[in-house]
């Protein structure tokens, strides 16, 4: 068995104000995006020189044009095999609860959208996003850490603790 060494990277849930609504990414600008058509948080990729919430703020800013304030880190998953071509994914899955500035209606990758929380399960999500977001929006003081491996584009099993 080879060593895991997957990309490292960040998913951001933004609140409303009123906690009703979650700002997401509509992913329909590049019919080549492996995401082409989902509903996705924000973030992307840790570069080398910044830790995870220089990350996690900085994919914020350039996605959504907005500064996050109140930041709660609700868990962690791996996605062996999710990539593009089969590369293994880590995520660090954080909720931010207040933030300050206007979000942009869309970046390069799609449209944003506030989206209530009592609609999210009408959306087009990846199917391993189901049954982990009631986690992030949790009140819950807890953090889960998933596992959720992919073959081929599909979801193969999913499991999770929490701490």
């Amino acid at each position: 068995m080879s060593a895991y060494c997957p990309i490292l990277a960040t998913l951001v849930y933004v609140m409303s104000p009123d906690k009703t609504k979650v700002l997401l990414i509509h992913r329909n600008k590049r019919p080549n995006d492996l995401h082409f058509g989902k509903y996705n948080g924000l973030g992307g990729k840790i570069e080398n020189n910044e830790n995870i919430v220089e990350a996690m703020k900085r994919e914020v800013l350039e996605e959504a044009g907005i500064e996050c304030r109140d930041i709660v880190l609700r868990g962690t998953i791996s996605w062996p095999g999710f990539g593009k071509d089969g590369e293994n994914w880590f995520g660090f899955i954080f909720r931010v609860d207040s933030f300050s500035g206007v979000p942009h209606e869309g970046n390069h990758e799609g449209s944003l959208e506030w989206v209530p929380l009592s609609d999210i399960d009408k959306l087009d999500l990846w199917e391993s996003d189901r049954l982990w977001l009631d986690k992030v929006f949790s009140d819950e003081l807890t953090t889960f850490h998933g596992l959720a491996p992919f073959k081929d584009g599909k979801l193969v099993s999913w499991h999770y603790s929490n701490l």
